[in-house]
């Protein structure tokens, strides 16, 4: 495991849970990835769940509030920022949409919620007190791929907003496209081939995991649902896509060597 002290701009920060049921959130996810608990207050009756390996935190999860009913339990990606509120200004004039304008989460940091041109959703972060994921290694955040019907456009809004690069692999014809944020390797757009058409634009977090069969195997004991049974990907590694037992979708790699 590998300590996180700080995220550049531009990397993949925070992932967050939005649960229809958060103790039953807490109870699978500390169930599958051994993640411990620590509940914070946010006001009467509601608090919001920080989930720690090794003391450092790797993400949290909250109650979808009555006033979001109907919205599926999903988990949401940060993006590092250095100013919240002109790369939400930028993110506007680029084509999304800002649900949330930028606005102070206590001394933590600050944040703002975006729809991309494409239609999903994210959140970018100013890191304040709170730096983010602060661990690499099994059982956290490691990629994200954005499954979009318009992976061009996608690809010139993000370039724009977060300088990212969009790198097609000479020696991979399936048109996947890697997102490279500085020197490192963060995530990709799979092409539209691959992708349900009825499905909506949306971000799918990755998560580290020794063995990608053994940790789908008790992600199914406790009532999920396997989307993609663990796949081998040649000189890659074993992924699998899962549902949650409340339905919110994310996927574990086991990377070779």
């Amino acid at each position: 495991m590998t300590p996180i002290d700080q995220h550049p701009s531009g990397a993949f920060c925070w992932i967050e849970l939005g649960a229809a049921d958060q103790q039953a959130g807490k109870e699978f996810y500390t169930g599958l990835f051994g993640w411990k608990v620590v509940d914070e207050p946010m006001g009467p009756d509601a608090y919001y769940t920080l989930f720690e390996l090794e003391g450092r935190q790797v993400g949290a999860a909250y109650q979808l509030a009555a006033a979001e009913a109907g919205k599926p339990p999903n988990w949401m990606l940060y993006i590092a920022v250095a100013d919240a509120d002109a790369a939400a200004a930028k993110a506007a004039e680029l084509g999304a949409k800002v649900h949330n304008q930028p606005f102070e989460v206590g001394p933590n940091g600050r944040m703002a919620v975006i729809e991309d041109p494409t239609g999903a959703m994210f959140c970018i972060w100013q890191p304040k007190s709170h730096k983010g994921i602060g661990l690499r290694g099994n059982g956290t955040l490691c990629w994200a791929d954005l499954s979009t019907s318009d992976p061009a456009r996608a690809a010139v809004f993000y370039e724009s907003l977060f300088g990212w690069k969009l790198i097609v692999d000479e020696k991979d014809s399936s048109g996947y496209l890697h997102i490279q944020n500085g020197e490192h390797m963060i995530g990709g757009i799979p092409p539209t081939g691959h992708r349900n058409p009825n499905t909506p634009s949306h971000w799918l977090p990755y998560f580290a995991v020794a063995s990608c069969s053994a940790s789908a195997g008790t992600a199914e004991q406790l009532g999920a649902r396997l989307i993609l049974p663990p796949m081998t990907m040649p000189k890659v590694g074993t992924m699998s896509v899962i549902a949650d037992p409340q339905g919110a979708v994310f996927a574990l790699f086991e990377g070779n060597g």
